[in-house]
């Protein structure tokens, strides 16, 4: 999954027999419910934000080009207009492939795997800012693939379930849904940054969500009890004695590594949920536990902070 360097992330929408699990008590938990999910890669890996951090230069090429770039173009101007960044269409200039930073391919049926017709490969130095993308479609499957691959492109990674374009069965392939506006307007808030954990996610992507719903008292709520439930169910995740989110099973693309990874990971993100107060109140004690166990799994990343923090 992820390579040294350059890291290229598969965002594939791959029609495998994932379905969404059992509805939660009200809108709000379901919607939050499926924005957590967006947070993890399929393989089993929580993941961090990344997101364009520059003006977005596409190139829409290979076949039946009639047929399908408008609907293409569109779903990345809508997905790009929710989120606040400008895109520019160099399809049709004599140096498109050198000067996009967004590549669109329409490629022939027989191209891609059979259950993958489809891909997004994000590319970024660190995982913080997207430097570059490329996707790929099958003709015969371009129409239904536009907008769910235009929300990989913006750097919403996740295969949820719920009523979202990245669902594995969508209701929608014609537009934007309700659920995907209030994610794309939270993932480019000015309150987010490239590189932070789900658990400094997941509050702004909440707030985003309880201010488009009619009831915000019943949804403040429910995001208190949904971060209390979260949080036990991460704990026990990356003590190795919980599992991964329900979609992530029925997917059938979670992997060992993925697994063992995403333990190691959500260890390091429960020790800065901790130390920082975000999703769970500030406790130093449970930081230096959660990052003591990350480091011993090998993070690094987790080992510095705790030598940062005993200076």
């Amino acid at each position: 999954m992820w390579k040294s360097g350059l890291l290229a992330v598969l965002a594939a929408f791959s029609f495998s027999p994932a379905m969404a699990g059992p509805a939660g008590p009200d809108e709000f938990e379901q919607g939050v419910g499926t924005m957590w999910e967006v947070l993890w890669h399929q393989s089993g890996t929580p993941t961090r934000l990344v997101r364009w951090e520059q003006e977005i230069r596409v190139r829409i090429h290979g076949v039946h080009l009639q047929q399908h770039k408008a609907h293409t173009l569109q779903a990345v101007l809508d997905v790009a207009a929710e989120a606040g960044v400008k895109v520019t269409d160099v399809s049709d200039r004599p140096d498109a492939a050198q000067t996009a930073n967004l590549s669109i391919e329409i490629t022939p049926d027989n191209m891609l795997e059979a259950n993958q017709p489809c891909v997004t490969f994000l590319n970024f130095m660190t995982e913080t800012r997207i430097e570059s993308a490329a996707v790929q479609m099958r003709s015969k499957d371009a129409w239904r693939c536009a907008y769910h691959e235009a929300m990989h492109v913006m750097g919403v990674r996740g295969h949820p379930a719920g009523k979202t374009v990245l669902s594995y069965f969508p209701s929608r392939v014609d537009g934007l849904m309700p659920l995907d506006k209030v994610m794309l307007r939270g993932w480019y808030s000015p309150r987010m940054r490239g590189g932070m954990t789900p658990f400094e996610v997941l509050p702004i992507l909440a707030d985003e969500l309880v201010a488009s719903l009619p009831d915000k008292v019943q949804a403040a709520q429910s995001k208190d009890r949904f971060f209390a439930r979260t949080i036990g169910e991460m704990q026990a995740f990356a003590d190795g004695k919980g599992d991964v989110p329900f979609i992530l099973k029925r997917s059938g693309k979670t992997t060992e590594d993925g697994i063992r990874f995403g333990r190691m990971e959500m260890s390091y993100f429960l020790g800065v949920a901790y130390m920082e107060g975000t999703t769970v109140a500030q406790d130093p004690s449970q930081a230096v536990r959660w990052l003591q166990r990350a480091a011993t799994m090998g993070s690094r990343t987790a080992a510095q902070r705790l030598s940062g923090a005993s200076r």
